[in-house]
Formats: C-alpha cells, sequence, structure tokens
C-alpha cells in the first residue's frame, strides 16, 4: 500500500527529527569527551593520572628492591660468625628476601599493562579531536555539559591522590597543623 504524498512528507518529517535529535546527542556526547564538567573524567588527565601510577608504583618497587638488598647483605655478613642452627635460619630468611625481590617484577608487568590502556585512550582522544575538528571546535564550546553525576558534599572535598606540582604540598599541609 503506497503512501499518500502528505503521509510521506509526514513519515520524513518524523525522520528528520529523529536524525537532527541523534546528531544532537552525538554533539552533546563529544563535547562532554572534549570539555567535561567534571575535571576528574578529561581524557589528557586520565593519562598523567596513568603516568602518576606507573612512576608512583616504580617508586615504590625501587624503595622494597633496595630494602631488600641491604637486609639480604646484612644476613649475609652475619652469617660466617653464627652457629648452623642459626645459618638456616639466615638462609630461610634469605630465601624469603629474595621471594620479595622477585615478586617486585610485578612493577614491570604493570608498567607494560598502563602502557597499553594509554595507547588506547590517546586512540580514542585522537577520534574525539578528529570529530571535534570536523564538527568545529568553537560549535563544541557553546554546549553546555552538564556532569554525568552531581558530587556529594564528601566528593568535593576529597580529590584522592593528586599529580606533581597539583593541589595542597605537604608543605602547606603541615603549616595548617603548626
Amino acid at each position: 500500500m503506497a503512501l499518500a504524498p502528505t503521509d510521506e512528507a509526514e513519515v520524513l518529517k518524523a525522520e528528520l527529527v529523529g536524525l537532527f535529535q541523534y546528531v544532537n546527542r552525538v554533539r552533546d556526547e563529544i563535547a562532554a569527551m572534549h570539555r567535561p564538567a567534571d575535571g576528574d573524567h578529561h581524557l589528557p588527565s586520565m593519562g598523567d593520572q596513568l603516568d602518576a601510577i606507573v612512576g608512583a608504583t616504580e617508586e615504590a618497587t625501587n624503595t622494597i628492591m633496595e630494602s631488600v638488598e641491604q637486609a639480604t647483605d646484612l644476613l649475609s655478613t652475619i652469617r660466617n660468625d653464627v652457629t648452623e642452627e642459626q645459618k638456616a635460619v639466615i638462609d630461610k630468611a634469605i630465601d624469603i628476601s629474595n621471594n620479595v625481590f622477585e615478586a617486585c617484577s610485578f612493577q614491570d608487568i604493570t608498567g607494560q599493562r598502563v602502557s597499553k590502556v594509554m595507547k588506547s585512550i590517546i586512540y580514542v582522544e585522537e577520534r574525539v579531536n578528529n570529530l571535534i575538528g570536523i564538527w568545529g571546535k568553537e560549535e563544541m564550546d557553546k554546549v553546555e555539559v552538564k556532569p554525568v553525576k552531581e558530587k556529594t558534599a564528601d566528593e568535593k572535598l576529597l580529590d584522592g591522590p593528586q599529580l606533581e606540582g597539583q593541589g595542597i604540598s605537604q608543605a602547606d599541609i603541615d603549616a595548617l597543623f603548626d
């Protein structure tokens, strides 16, 4: 059954309205990725946070490994001046230290996995930037971006660990308590 010309026009109008609404939703989502209402969701800051994770993990791992190495060296130093029974205890402690040392290899694997995630984030960021370029940055800047979820009073106070050079320094916190 063929539609009358007026029916066809109404169907076409409805389709165009639906398409327009869909395109506007896509535009709003792209704008939210480019300029989120909450800075915690900004793509470039995610990369910085992941870099900070890798850096902090590497620093902690190096501290652990250096400490274990020092403890092992101390145990090895006193090993020659003890009884056989005490040597067995020291050898067991050195074995445990070696296990801790080997377990610290997690840091390298963590860094590799974070690097994979970073590559994915960079890929998405490039695609978003391409879409913004197609749409027009000025047009994107006009879009009002609303937070996905309003933060609670506690969430507004707590920002968690800050990146180097951001947030309140330890010296500022110390001064506050002095």
